[in-house]
Formats: C-alpha cells, structure tokens, sequence
C-alpha cells in the first residue's frame, strides 16, 4: 500500500471508530478488509463542503459521503454558531424537516439531539414533509434557524442538509462560512453531547403546522372568490382537468388537499408516483427536466383528456407543467421555466395575491440565468424589479427592507408566489397555476395563447440551458479551467454574433449591485449567454438566450429564434471545450 493509502486508511480507521451508524460502519469494514485503494480515495479523499446550499452528496461512510457523523458534525456547527452568532435567538429553537429519502428521518432525529444536547430547543416536523413546509414553518414558529434534511431532485443515493436563517431563507455569505468554519472547529465526535429525544428541548411538532401553510396559501390565492367558492368554477370559468404526480416524493397529500380545499377538487393521480418512495422506481433520475420523468404523467393526461399536467418534485419546491400541443409529438409539450415564470408572472400582475403583511412597493425577480422577459413585463406593469444572482437565497432577499415580494422564479422550474415562503414553493405556484387556467376558461392550451400575447407585447424570448458534466476527482478543476479560459480567452463572436460586452461577476461591474459570483456573462448582438459552475454537482452550465421581435408571423419568429439558438449552443460546446 503507499504512503497515501496507508493515510487513507488510518483515517477511515479513525472515522469507524467513532461512526454511529451501523450500515456504515460495516461498508468502510467491508473497503477497509478488501484493501479498496479506490474505495478509499472516493471516501477519504476529499470531504463535502458546506456552503450556501449546505451539504448534498451520495449517502455512505466518510467525509466525502453524506452520513449520520457527518450530519452530528453538522448540527453540532450550526449549534456552536447560534450560540456565537445569536445567543438571543438560542431560545427561539431551530424547526427540522426532512423528506422520505434514505435516512432523512435519521439525520433529522441526529440533529434533533445534537442541537439539544447544545441546550438549543427543537420543533421537528410531523413525518416527511415538503420543503416548503419547513421554509414556512420557520417564519410561522419564530424559529432562529431552520434545517431541511433532503436533496430535491437528485439521484436515489443522495442526501443532503439545508440550513436556514431566522428570516425563512437559506443562508448566503457570510453565514455559510461562518457555520463551516464552526463544523471544522467540532473535536471528536464522541465528545459532542447527545440530547434525549423524548426530552423538554425536542418538541415534535403535530398536524397543525401543515394546516397553517395551507391556510396562509389559500387565503393568498382567494380561493373565496373564484373556483374555491364552495360550487366549483365560477360563472366564467370551468374547473381544468388536471393530472398531478408527486414524482415519489413527498407532496402529494399537501397537494391533494390543497386543491379541493380551493374547490379544484381530487386532481387525476398517476398513481405509481403517488406514495413516497426513496428508491425512486419509475425514474432513472427524479428530476422533471430529466428525459423520461415526465411519461407516465403525460400518458395519464392522454388517456384521461386532461387540460393540464403539473408535477413537483420529490420534496415539492418545484414545478413542473405540461400543456396540450397538438403539433407536439404525443400531443403534449413541457413549459420551459422560464415560460411557467412568465406566465405565473403574468398571473400575479393580472390578479395579485393578497399579502396582509406586505411592507412597502411590490418587487418582480427573478436570477440572472432566467429570462430577460421577466423585467420587460415588469417595466411595462410599473412594476420594480430585481435581478439576482443565482439562487432562491438571493431571490427571497431582493426586495430588501422597504418592499415586498410580488412573485420570484428561476428558470430551473423554481417559483415562489407572494412571500409567505421566503423560498421556491412548488406547491403554491402549482395552485396560482391552476387558478389561472380555470380564469381562461379551463383549457391548458389557454396558457400557450397567453404565451404568444406576452411575445407579441414584448419581444420573443426563447431561452435553452446546457449543462457540462465533469465527474471525477478532477472535475471541479476541470470546470475552474473553463471558467479561466473564458475569462482570459474570451471569444470576440459567438455563431456569427459579435461579443458585444463581457462581464466577469467575480469582481464588481458598474451598474449591478450583485455580491461576488463565478458567473462569466457574454452580451451578444441580439441574445445573451452565461456560464457558471453548479454549486450543488460537478457540472458547468451555460445559459442561452435569443430575443426575436414579433412581426405578423410568430411561427417564423420562433423558427429564427430556435435555429439561432442551435448556433450559439454548437459554438459555446467548442469554446468550453469540457468533454
């Protein structure tokens, strides 16, 4: 073995000597008696690092791995810094949720302990719940902090751990090194005290809190004077149809409920992804922009004639939606975010959601990566608007003190209606959605008619994402190696199209009010690109936008727009040249 094995392996020795978890510690006894040199390296030779999505990774023994010690060292951080940062709000507790993924019930129990253990009181929410629900809750209860024991849309083997401030939003800089600098401060694990479950400090929290949400929801949405009325859809309008999946995750009951309590009724179910599911068995990946996720939704929309399809990912703070297309192969078509962003955007300015607590002048924003088209809208509603970097973190704060937020989106099928979630709500948005087709007359098709409305007023604009993956242990370097190369070797034309501007959102520019990001921005005659790393996987995304004025043939529009968009899309492929 050599000297770096030999290292790796005293340090998996030291971790299963404090690891409490029974399922891995056989798996490191298992790479440890086999001599796995590369099993080793995979566990030991790097480590998750906290950040302002907190912790996500595939769930196993080690640093690098998401796991009960791992969490312990986590929660033992945050509590250390709650103490340091906030000693006022130490009372106040923390709200714990978590999802119906591999462990989630586990690490949010460790956490619970933890915290207690800190003399830090507890709310841990009933069963697998939404994450929306947790984001809620937080406000609801006045919680100092909030942690949310899931990993969204990613594969069957992952976890992962979000952290929220006191205000109901994930934390951004500094707090998130703050509290990583706290975790890495954390001695040995067997010296961290572990409160009782049962205990004064873990208050489990009951039915009740789920019940607040969707009453905060409908009474935003006024479901009393449209379809919730009590008879259905009002004299002008018809209840849609509407074919819902939970993807396996958690937010079908709240879903379920949540329209017939606004008097949509009982949507039609695909039933195979109703019930929560940590093995995900219908999908290769659990995420709705994924080839292949949405069939089986689109298939009970055939068979039943439905007017719309909206499914929520599995821990339900996104949307996605799918709308008849008789031109599209198989007679439907997915919205792309940005589309379902406008047209909840359009939703929002044509019948405002009531906010009783709302301070000051109404705010549109969406992330610098979604469309332009969100700020047209909002400069021709008298609207102010903000863009921001990219994140609901950054989304919840834009309107900062003296405003509210009116409606936010990012393009990656987040959407947060209103402000009684201060992150992406999959489920209100789903709601705010389905309210709107029923005021234009029930017929998902509707949606595509306001769709070309709100292009022929302010410009087609037709957006694209391309995502790079680099795995492997180099794949965070190779990534960084593009975005220097882009920096420092920047092209002058893009598919024919001058380079117009270059911005490097590392280092301040004139004219934005953005903190530091690793967001490169190429200002295109006619279309804009921008490139970024993932902060939650090993990939390099670039975003595409091409902006067509609309003359008398929107079909023609939509053909240049989409045949310039191939264009740039084969050209930025060459210039990041990451296979």
């Amino acid at each position: 073995m050599t000297d770096l094995g030999a290292d790796l392996a005293a340090a998996a020795r030291e971790w299963l000597a404090s690891d409490p978890d029974p399922d891995t510690r056989a798996e490191l006894e298992a790479v440890l008696a086999a001599d796995d040199a590369a099993g080793l390296s995979e566990r030991f030779g790097s480590r998750l690092q906290f950040g302002t999505a907190g912790l996500r990774g595939a769930l196993g023994a080690g640093p690098n791995r998401m796991n009960r010690a791992l969490v312990r060292r986590a929660a033992a951080g945050l509590a250390a810094w709650l103490h340091a940062a906030h000693p006022d709000r130490v009372g106040d507790g923390v709200a714990v949720g978590f999802d119906a993924r591999h462990k989630s019930y586990v690490f949010a129990e460790d956490t619970c302990r933890v915290l207690a253990g800190a003399g830090i009181p507890t709310h841990l929410l009933p069963g697998p719940c939404p994450t929306p629900v947790l984001a809620y809750a937080i406000g609801r209860l006045g919680a100092a902090a909030g942690v949310m024991v899931t990993a969204s849309h990613n594969p069957p083997q992952d976890n992962g751990y979000k952290v929220y401030d006191h205000s109901g939003a994930q934390i951004v800089p500094p707090t998130d090194t703050e509290i990583s600098a706290a975790i890495d401060a954390v001695g040995p694990l067997e010296d961290v005290l572990l409160g009782e479950l049962d205990g004064p400090l873990v208050h489990r929290l009951g039915g009740a809190i789920t019940d607040a949400y969707l009453d905060a929801v409908l009474a935003m949405l006024e479901p009393k004077d449209g379809p919730g009325a009590g008879a259905g859809a009002g004299p002008s309008e018809r209840r849609p149809v509407v074919v819902y999946s939970a993807m396996h995750g958690v937010g079908g009951a709240t879903v379920v409920e949540l329209l017939e309590r606004a008097g949509f009724g009982r949507p039609e179910l695909v039933a195979e992804q109703f019930e929560p599911d940590a093995d995900f068995p219908t999908v290769s990946f659990p995420n709705p922009e994924e080839p292949g996720a949405m069939d089986l939704s689109l298939a009970a929309a055939a068979r039943v004639g439905a007017d719309l399809v909206v499914v929520n990912d599995p821990d339900a703070d996104r949307l996605a939606v799918a709308i008849p297309s008789p031109d599209t192969e198989g007679g439907w078509r997915m919205l792309r975010g940005d589309e379902v962003g406008v047209l909840l955007a359009d939703a929002v300015l044509t019948r405002p959601p009531v906010l009783p607590d709302a301070v000051g002048r109404p705010v549109l924003a969406c992330s610098l990566v979604s469309s332009q088209q969100l700020g047209r809208m909002a400069a021709a509603a008298g609207v102010d608007f903000e863009e921001t970097l990219t994140g609901f973190k950054w989304i919840a704060r834009s309107p900062g003190p003296d405003r509210h937020l009116l409606f936010g989106y990012e393009e990656a099928l987040g959407y947060c209606v209103g402000d009684i979630v201060r992150d992406k709500d999959g489920m209100s948005a789903l709601l705010a959605l389905v309210r709107r087709v029923a005021e234009l007359g029930g017929s998902g098709a509707a949606l595509q008619d306001r769709l070309d409305a709100l292009s022929r007023e302010h410009g087609l604009h037709v957006t694209r994402q391309r995502s790079f993956r680099a795995d492997g242990l180099d794949g965070l370097e190779r990534i960084a190696a593009a975005m220097r190369r882009l920096r420092t070797e920047s092209p002058h034309e893009v598919a024919g199209r001058a380079v117009l501007r270059l911005e490097d959102l590392s280092v301040p520019q004139p004219g934005r009010e953005l903190p530091p990001g690793d967001v490169v921005v190429l200002h295109l005659d006619g279309a804009r690109v921008i490139v970024r790393p993932s902060g939650t996987e090993p990939k390099l995304k670039c975003y595409l936008e091409v902006v067509v004025p609309v003359g008398d043939d929107l079909a023609a529009a939509r053909a240049t727009a989409n045949a310039a968009l191939d264009a740039i899309d084969a050209a930025m492929t060459e210039v990041l040249a990451l296979p």
